[in-house]
């Protein structure tokens, strides 16, 4: 098994026609109940199922109401589907086991996986063939990260990566470079001069807890000092180099260098974290409260910053109709002047090529350069390890984890126990079905 590479294992499930039975946080419903040929809120309407990325629910309705104007006699219903990607998920499972269907459903990075390899997303390669979607006008690298068994299963829309944020009074207060620190050694070796001068009330480095994806920021840290998660499909905690940044991280805690908040983003605007690593995502609110000047920068490291977000996709479980209308919505929401406007409001990386270049998203660009950061970086991202992403519940298996390294736990005690429990999910729920 250990020789299987993630493309083999993909074509591999899908030949072998993988059930519901692999996903056990998502994915996992029976046939859904309702009205599959009419719309889901009735009357021929759609309904969208968001957690509004971003803070985007103002947005969204903007460009559901352009879109209604423009398609006359389609009705579009923005539904609340939860609070964060994983309630999303949960509300669409749950919808799968019986209940009505969405028309169109935002899937993230660690959610899409296992409705795909279930059969419960709508393979989008002919519907976008037959409508005439530009599909090589997404960014290559964000279209292809939802491509299982030589087939899309979403498109690309609150696309994001980490960045560094840094606030640049108190980085000027403790001398440093107007710059983002160039590894996670050389952060180190400024958190001293950064703790000075930010003082008992305020922290050097704030990071987002283990319920709050510290699992996606750490992975910069863990490829940092050359370790991972897993290789393929094979557990790699208790890897030394994997250890070693552990008990780097618990060393800035113990120093009092960095502290763990479920909204580090709140703290950075509110001036009391120097810097935190937070999503593109964040950036349209950090912007909108802060009333101090901040940098955005890479994360620290070379090519070592992990890709994140959300897509959109279709359930499977519809209608031809509505599956055409669903794709003419998911479509228009992300066109390149859409995703514009949508990048704009919330900090999420143009996911169109051509949007990049619009004369408006340019000048965007020009006003806000902290912006310009995540599209800088994007060419030095990488694909998350398999351990965190396609395997079920690995965000919330290693989050908690790393919260009990957070609070002291001997790090390879905590990080062999969870080589173990991966290996467990691996063997039950991934291995018998190659």
């Amino acid at each position: 098994m250990n020789g299987i590479t993630r493309r083999g294992f993909l074509g591999l499930a899908g030949a072998a026609g993988v059930t519901a039975g692999l996903a056990a946080c998502a994915g996992t419903g029976t046939s859904p109940t309702g009205n599959p040929s009419g719309g889901a809120a009735g009357g021929g309407a759609l309904e969208f199922w968001s957690n509004h990325p971003g803070s985007s629910k103002e947005v969204e309705q903007k460009l559901i109401a352009a879109f209604e104007a423009a398609n006359s006699g389609i009705k579009v219903k923005l539904v609340d589907a939860g609070k964060n990607y994983e309630e999303v998920a949960q509300k669409f499972n749950a919808a799968l086991a019986g209940g009505q269907l969405p028309d169109v459903v935002v899937v993230s990075d660690v959610t899409w996986f296992n409705f795909a390899l279930n059969k419960q997303l709508t393979p989008l390669d002919e519907l976008v063939s037959t409508a005439g979607v530009k599909v090589d006008d997404y960014v290559d690298a964000l279209y292809k990260d939802y491509l299982f068994n030589g087939k899309h299963y979403a498109l690309p829309y609150s696309r994001s990566t980490p960045l560094f944020y840094y606030n640049k009074e108190l980085w000027k207060a403790a001398g440093l470079e107007d710059r983002g620190p160039k590894d996670w050694q050389e952060f180190k070796a400024w958190s001293t001069k950064l703790k000075a001068a930010v003082g008992s009330d305020k922290v050097a480095l704030e990071l987002a807890d283990g319920s709050n994806y510290l699992d996606w920021y750490f992975q910069n840290m863990v490829w940092g000092f050359g370790g991972a998660y897993s290789k393929e499909w094979t557990p790699t905690f208790s890897d030394p180099k994997t250890i070693e940044a552990g008990q780097f991280l618990q060393d800035l805690a113990k120093a009092g260098v960095v502290r763990f908040n479920k909204a580090p983003a709140t703290d950075f605007s509110a001036g009391l974290a120097a810097c935190i690593l937070e999503s593109t995502g964040s950036l349209g609110g950090i912007a909108k409260d802060a009333k101090f000047e901040f940098g955005t920068a890479f994360l620290p490291g070379t090519d070592n910053c992990p890709t994140g977000g959300a897509g959109i996709g279709i359930p499977a479980g519809l209608s031809d109709d509505r599956k055409k209308n669903a794709l003419k919505f998911a479509e228009f929401l992300t066109n390149p002047q859409n995703t514009a406007t949508f990048t704009q409001a919330t900090g999420y990386m143009p996911v169109r090529k051509s949007a990049a270049e619009l004369p408006e998203e340019q000048a965007f660009l020009d006003k806000h350069p902290n912006s310009r950061t995540a599209i800088l970086q994007l060419p030095h991202t990488r694909s998350q390890d398999n351990a965190r992403v396609l395997v079920p519940g690995g965000g919330a298996r290693i989050g908690k984890a790393l919260d009990q390294v957070a609070q002291g736990q001997d790090v390879a005690t905590v990080f062999k126990a969870l080589d173990a429990e991966t290996q467990r999910v691996i063997d039950a729920q991934i291995k018998p079905k190659l």
